[in-house]
């Protein structure tokens, strides 16, 4: 099982849409390097919930439900299912992830623009015990 992070602005959509929809289609995502990870994600992989923007917070887990498909007619954009798994006890604030020495090489602050990134085994842990 590998770990991701996938972010979405709370007011497009957010983690209580997910949770109300019990489930997703994670689409939309209109960067080469995004679209790449989206392919590598199986089910069973795990993903914090990220608001971007207004909250910057990560607030829940999600599970991938069903590898990537074509997203879009030209084929060349990629989406994957996923359904929300618990909220997180409290938010992790991109402040907080930004202070935590255990979190200094996390691919979302190394390529913030990016709305989809790997999250390593060690991070992840030390992410959910921040939520916890």
């Amino acid at each position: 099982m590998r770990y991701w992070l996938l972010r979405s602005e709370p007011d497009a959509y957010s983690w209580d849409d997910l949770v109300r929809d019990g489930a997703t289609e994670w689409n939309g995502v209109r960067n080469y390097t995004a679209r790449n990870f989206l392919k590598e994600m199986q089910p069973g992989d795990q993903a914090l919930f990220y608001h971007s923007n207004t909250e910057k917070a990560a607030v829940g887990i999600m599970e991938v439900t069903r590898a990537w498909q074509p997203d879009g007619d030209d084929g060349k954009w990629a989406s994957v299912a996923v359904k929300p798994v618990r909220k997180l006890a409290k938010p992790v604030t991109l402040e907080a992830i930004k202070a935590a020495p255990d979190l200094k090489a996390l691919e979302m602050l190394r390529q913030s623009r990016l709305s989809v990134t790997p999250v390593r085994d060690e991070e992840w842990k030390t992410l959910l015990a921040m939520g916890a």
